[in-house]
């Protein structure tokens, strides 16, 4: 509740936030707050996990391509800039982001436009800019594996999500959302005191996830 109120008061701000914390805190959710409580809501969220494609990838997925940019490039895409024009662009583990991407992404920041790959023309993009890490991004800057000028582009607003054991007292809420959800499949469901105490005293690694 308290980062939900944070993230309440940020939601006004057409600023850049970068949230972060551990793997399955719920950063994503986070971002979609700011998001539909801002004044970008009509418009769309458009969300791309940074490590999650190969670095070629990456580059057309964010910036898009035209035909024939590169082997296999038979169509013309339009990037995940492109798309978020008028909303939200999430970029979830930005620390797993290359130092040359980088380098392309603050140049977008800079000049509010996108070119495509193989394209000729600069296309403006007004967006706001949500990132999330869950990795310290003040170290990767300190040994040279992220650009300092980046990292002050896009840490104007800040939001710490802090993982599950640091907040137990979600843990019978969310167990209870989760049974409600799955409700359809399984029929009415209760926890025993049994089964609340075991899920208390667990470690959760995983975080809400």
């Amino acid at each position: 509740l308290q980062v939900m109120a944070e993230a309440e008061r940020m939601a006004c701000l057409d600023l850049p936030v970068l949230v972060s914390g551990e793997t399955g805190a719920g950063k994503e959710g986070v971002a979609r707050a700011l998001h539909s409580r801002g004044g970008r809501r009509a418009g769309p969220f458009v969300a791309v996990n940074a490590g999650a494609f190969s670095a070629d990838l990456i580059e057309s997925e964010l910036f898009g391509h035209e035909a024939g940019a590169f082997t296999g490039a038979t169509n013309r895409r339009r990037g995940a800039i492109e798309q978020a024009s008028g909303g939200t662009l999430f970029l979830d583990e930005i620390g797993e982001m290359s130092l040359d991407l980088q380098s392309r992404l603050l140049r977008v920041l800079d000049d509010g436009e996108v070119r495509r790959l193989g394209g000729q023309r600069a296309m403006t993009c007004d967006f706001r800019l949500v990132c999330a890490t869950n990795r310290k991004l003040e170290r990767l800057v300190a040994t040279g594996q992220f650009r300092e000028d980046l990292y002050f582009r896009i840490n104007v607003l800040s939001l710490q999500v802090p993982p599950l054991r640091e907040r137990p007292e979600d843990i019978l809420a969310l167990a209870a959302a989760f049974l409600s959800d799955a409700h359809a499949q399984l029929g009415p469901r209760h926890l025993s005191r049994e089964a609340q105490a075991a899920l208390l005293a667990h470690h959760w690694s995983g975080n809400v996830r």
